[in-house]
């Protein structure tokens, strides 16, 4: 039998470790857990998303940031690596605020896999929703077409808008109307999925 030591982090031990190291790791509660790399159809979907917002928020106050830009959860006590994240928040944008994670996204995109589905519907979007500043948190599924959009309503509950097929998703939070086949446009599956 062999036996390990599972070691507790310190969040000022876990960000000087993430500055110095090669590797991304998420932080849960003083836990690290390693944040695995993303297959081909995700990158590919992630750009395009990120590409389109970016396009879409030039000369305005707020961000567009891709998978190497931590989340700070301070009530989860947790730092996690969302594929895309928007912010215009001072307390993110400020050039005198530390610049490897942010406090106060409005928008967060992740994107599914099967790896990655469980921990993104109940984990993270647990956490994410503690966040006073997220108006919207986007689920992209990387094998069929479908965009579910869980959007913070004046009650400050959240409620889901599910796309597919040839639906348009709505980004209410940045005013922003977005093609499905925008989303997914250099992903295989698209034109088989687009004729059924």
């Amino acid at each position: 039998m062999q036996h390990s030591k599972v070691v507790y982090w310190s969040e000022r031990d876990y960000l000087q470790a993430e500055r110095d190291g090669a590797l991304r790791h998420e932080y849960i509660a003083g836990y690290i857990y390693a944040h695995a790399g993303a297959g081909k159809l995700h990158n590919i979907i992630a750009l395009n998303i990120a590409s389109l917002l970016r396009t879409h928020l030039r000369g305005s106050p707020s961000h567009t940031f891709i998978s190497d830009m931590k989340v700070r959860v301070k009530s989860a006590k947790a730092y996690y690596y969302p594929d895309i994240v928007v912010s215009g928040s001072p307390l993110d944008i400020a050039n005198d605020r530390p610049g490897d994670f942010l406090v106060a996204p409005s928008l967060i995109v992740e994107i599914l896999s099967e790896s990655s589905e469980v921990i993104d519907r109940r984990e993270k979007m647990r956490a994410y929703f503690q966040l006073d500043s997220l108006l919207e948190y986007v689920l992209v599924d990387s094998r069929r077409l479908k965009v579910e959009v869980f959007r913070r309503g004046d009650d400050g509950e959240y409620n889901v808008d599910i796309a597919g097929g040839a639906d348009t998703v709505m980004l209410q939070s940045l005013d922003l109307k977005i093609d499905m086949r925008a989303i997914y446009e250099d992903v295989a599956f698209l034109d088989n999925e687009a004729a059924e």
